[in-house]
């Protein structure tokens, strides 16, 4: 579904990606590892079209789009869950859903909508209430919500579990574990390497903007390597 080939980017003089080497088949879930500021954000950025790529391309379903704008990766299936889950604060929760689904038409925006509150009841709960007003896990549910409007080919999910307590890490990776069985394709950049690579079909580790491990997600979790550095083992 997804291929990307040598792929470079930089803020500036600075390096942040060097030459990525990467593919995502359907239905896959594929994690993303490394620590703070390895350059994990930005491979999505790329891959959403809000950060330029200085060298390399990415294919998805065999169209070049490396230099698409946003609103085409959009259209053609990808949607991203950004860090930080970035709510529109001061609109209700459903706004926020609607737009989601912003170039989308007719009764199918109504019958997902559904679906979402069947996922998470305390969204349709909380469904008038400002965005802003949300828990952090509250938020990051209806941040993926918002994400599966557009009905997207290939979920892109940045640190889902990022500033959430345990219970709600363990609720929203059984999310992630529940969509991939529903067949959404879904490539997963976290932190929590332990959580990440134990519900991967296959993982990447990320340093200092290069890919130097790729395998199995079990394989990786047993690697002497991933558990010095990223499992504290």
């Amino acid at each position: 579904m997804l291929h990307i080939e040598g792929l470079s980017s930089h803020y500036g003089r600075i390096q942040a990606l060097d030459s990525v080497d990467l593919t995502i088949g359907e239905g896959e879930l594929v994690a993303l590892v490394g620590a703070n500021g390895a350059g994990k954000t930005t491979l999505l950025r790329c891959l959403s079209g809000v950060q330029p790529v200085s060298a390399g391309r990415i294919v998805f379903e065999g169209q070049d789009i490396t230099r698409a704008p946003s609103h085409r990766r959009v259209k053609l299936g990808i949607a991203q869950v950004p860090e930080g889950r970035q709510m529109f604060g001061p609109l209700s929760v459903e706004d926020n859903l609607r737009l989601g689904a912003y170039r989308r038409r007719g009764p199918k925006v109504a019958d997902d909508l559904d679906r979402m509150y069947t996922r998470f009841p305390i969204l349709k709960e909380k469904r008038k209430q400002s965005a802003g007003t949300l828990s952090g896990g509250q938020q990051q549910m209806l941040a993926i919500s918002r994400a599966l409007m557009s009905r997207p080919r290939l979920l892109l999910l940045d640190e889902p579990s990022m500033g959430l307590a345990p219970l709600l890490v363990s609720e929203i990776f059984d999310t992630v574990k529940l969509l991939k069985s529903q067949g959404t394709t879904i490539f997963l950049v976290e932190q929590n390497a332990y959580a990440a690579l134990g519900i991967a079909d296959r993982g990447y580790v990320l340093e200092t903007g290069s890919v130097v491990l790729d395998d199995a997600g079990r394989a990786l979790l047993e690697n002497e390597r991933v558990k010095t550095a990223y499992l504290g083992l």
